[in-house]
């Protein structure tokens, strides 16, 4: 099992009021509510991030490379791929 720490939380009336309701509705505690709100949030910012980060890498690529696909090319590329098709991505180009 991780280790774990204690972490101090505090929150305003109502949230905490709201927390409680929820965790009773859930037949759980109001620690295991937020310990899993905040899993979670971590995890979604986590794969926000590094989507940001690809975001950048690729930008930093074009601006030294040129290459690219249009826009056009990929809507056709991703439709074909949703109609079930297997196809290869489009090349780049400049």
């Amino acid at each position: 099992m991780a280790e774990r720490s204690v972490t101090s939380l505090k929150l305003d009336r109502a949230t905490k009021e709201r927390v409680q309701r929820l965790a009773e509705a859930r037949r759980r505690t109001p620690h295991w509510v937020m310990r899993e709100a905040v899993e979670q949030y971590v995890e979604r910012e986590e794969k926000r991030e590094q989507l940001r980060q690809d975001a950048l890498a690729a930008w930093a690529e074009y601006q030294t490379t040129g290459l690219h696909i249009t826009a056009g090319e990929a809507d056709a590329w991703l439709a074909k791929l949703e109609a079930g098709e297997k196809t290869a991505a489009p090349k780049c180009h400049d």
